[in-house]
């Protein structure tokens, strides 16, 4: 199968959607098809490349906050990266996508679409949140604008899917997760000085990473966690502020996968603090490497599917209870080291080769019935 990738971001992987993306070209190549991306960026083998969008300072930052960019559609380059693919997959409901929809529909090209984009991943960055109003204006101009064109949409999370239902989407929703890659392992847990607990995930305000300092501080055991956040983002200087008030100074920086995988290996305890999450994939690696999560119970987010008990919830956006949570679990390390083998295991229905295999369904289905 030939198929075409519509991504505005396929490089400087800071955000979900492009990591999801490019594991996705790399988990289709691997299964003989011939995968084609149209984004932004440098050239490269099977890349059709346009220009990034130039936005206004203040409108720059925000998206930049969430390590994306938009592309700007180019339609010379779009006819040429769509000449001879079976199908085009679209990532993003913005400039790019609806240009090269058009076209596709023009060509007469099955075509499905992708939900990344969180209304509250827009929202958060603008202070509005938590104005449900807002965030189901945001579904609503998606839907019109975009996605009520496709017959098939790939949903990350049976909670975005039920988000989708819910706001009238009129497509079949495929629930498909983001997949683990195979290198991320159970590992046994080696001793340090330190208790570690990590975060990964971008570091902005729909993330809610200031509560884990709120409750390291609460916790009685401070003087011996090591906080560790894996990441980048809009927030970063804010908390190497709140980070002054810790007695260990926390590490906050973007690391590679190489890095992650270690780090991964030497946490003591995962925590996720996010409001809103379309899935976690960065939670669910940590789980397959055998840490425990103590995950926010937010009506936002996907992830407290990952949550196997009540032990790893904590009420959202409360730091008492995280803290709470945290020393409960740091109480009974004998049960601690018991469920991490546990919580491995549970990650297995989520390896990036079932998500394949689910994705190739759809496309099919999409071919079949296009052609009907």
């Amino acid at each position: 199968m030939k198929i075409l990738l519509v991504m505005d971001q396929f490089e400087n992987a800071n955000n979900g959607t492009t990591i999801s993306a490019i594991r996705f070209a790399e988990g289709l190549k691997k299964r003989g098809h011939e995968v084609r991306i149209l984004s932004t960026g440098t050239e490269g083998e099977n890349k059709y490349v346009v220009k990034t969008l130039k936005l206004p300072i203040g409108v720059s930052n925000i998206i930049k906050s969430q390590g994306m960019c938009f592309g700007v559609p180019n339609e010379e380059i779009i006819r040429k990266a769509m000449e001879g693919v079976d199908i085009v997959h679209f990532y993003m409901p913005f400039w790019l996508s609806k240009a090269s929809l058009k076209i596709a529909e023009e060509l007469k090209i099955p075509h499905t679409a992708a939900f990344h984009v969180q209304p509250e991943n827009i929202t958060y960055t603008i202070k509005l949140g938590n104005n449900k109003l807002v965030n189901k204006k945001i579904y609503s101009k998606f839907r019109d604008n975009f996605f009520n064109k496709f017959r098939h949409i790939h949903c990350p999370s049976k909670f975005i899917a039920d988000q989708l239902a819910q706001n009238d989407y009129t497509a079949k929703l495929h629930i498909i997760s983001n997949g683990i890659q195979d290198k991320f392992q159970f590992t046994p847990k080696e001793k340090h000085d330190k208790i570690v607990i990590t975060m990964v995930g971008r570091l902005s305000g729909e993330k809610r990473q200031d509560l884990l300092f709120e409750a390291i501080k609460k916790s009685k055991y401070e003087k011996n966690i090591q906080l560790v956040l894996a990441g980048k983002g809009p927030k970063y200087k804010q908390y190497v502020q709140f980070g002054k008030e810790l007695t260990n100074e926390p590490i906050i920086t973007f690391l590679d996968e190489e890095k992650l995988l270690k780090l991964l290996a030497n946490t003591d305890l995962y925590v996720h603090t996010s409001d809103a999450e379309i899935e976690a994939i960065s939670c669910l690696e940590a789980i397959a490497c055998g840490n425990v999560p103590i995950i926010a119970n937010s009506e936002r987010s996907a992830t407290p599917q990952f949550a196997l008990d009540e032990r790893s919830l904590f009420e959202a956006g409360n730091s008492d209870d995280l803290a709470k949570k945290i020393d409960m679990w740091l109480d009974n390390t004998e049960e601690l080291n018991n469920m991490r083998k546990v919580y491995s295991e549970s990650a297995e229905k989520y390896r990036i080769e079932k998500s394949m295999e689910k994705i190739e369904e759809m496309f099919n289905d999409e071919i079949k019935e296009y052609n009907i």
